[in-house]
């Protein structure tokens, strides 16, 4: 019973999975130190849609249930589109958001399931702060192996290649620069790296990039504001120092 009812699922998985299911664009835009957004892009195929509409819809209200339950917001491109926006204000805070989102907390039977497997992935950020600038070093891991749809026999129903295309975007003031990737394959665009990752395997991505510490600038400029405060009393009112000096010297 328990092999007819796997053969089932499969058969349900490699009819749902048609090929060009789904283009998936995850991008994460560094404004400045404490300002940027996760921006998401969705394209459901043509295929899947016209195959069952229902459960893509489900699908995607479930991305926008979720990134509204992070602060975000979606906007509706088309019926098979959706843009997903998620704000964030600090390093800290994109880490926790993006693996919050990527990595749900599991749903409970009452709730209502697409059959669609989740993207297993862990986003870390480590932060070095210079003073004036910052050195930041992302690293993302993104585990694609679920996306093989494999008969009890062990062959291959459908290439994970046909059922997701992923790019994963990382755009910053000053561009970034990568320093290892496992699967993903990198191409510099401007300031932005892409990395387009592998279907049906683990995928690893560490990059390096420098922002403004706006924190560090505001600290300079206070410090210049003050010294800049007392050369000019000090030029204004020159004889204030001197009759300083006379009264320390009497005492």
């Amino acid at each position: 019973m328990g092999s007819r009812l796997r053969s089932a699922i499969l058969a349900l998985l490699a009819s749902f999975f048609l090929s060009g299911c789904v283009n998936y664009d995850v991008g994460v835009n560094f404004s400045s130190q404490t300002s940027g957004e996760i921006v998401q892009q969705i394209r459901l195929g043509e295929q899947l849609t016209s195959f069952s509409d229902a459960v893509a819809q489900a699908w995607l209200q479930s991305i926008s249930k979720r990134s509204r339950s992070l602060g975000g917001r979606t906007r509706r491109i088309s019926q098979q589109e959706l843009l997903v926006k998620i704000p964030f204000n600090n390093g800290a805070e994109l880490a926790e958001k993006f693996n919050a989102f990527f990595q749900p907390v599991p749903q409970s039977e009452g709730d209502d399931k697409t059959g669609i497997p989740e993207l297993q992935s862990q986003l870390h950020l480590s932060q070095n702060n210079f003073l004036l600038i910052e050195r930041d070093r992302l690293r993302l891991d993104v585990d694609l192996r679920p996306l093989s749809v494999i008969s009890a026999n062990g062959n291959v129903l459908i290439s994970p290649g046909d059922l997701l295309t992923l790019q994963f975007r990382l755009n910053t003031p000053w561009g970034a620069k990568q320093i290892e990737a496992i699967g993903a394959e990198a191409q510099q665009q401007g300031n932005q790296l892409v990395w387009k990752l592998k279907s049906g395997a683990e995928n690893h991505l560490e990059a390096v990039f420098w922002v403004p510490s706006s924190l560090g600038i505001g600290a300079v400029a206070i410090v210049l504001l003050v010294l800049a405060g007392f050369l000019l009393h000090a030029q204004l009112f020159p004889s204030a120092g001197v009759e300083a000096d006379r009264s320390s010297s009497t005492v």
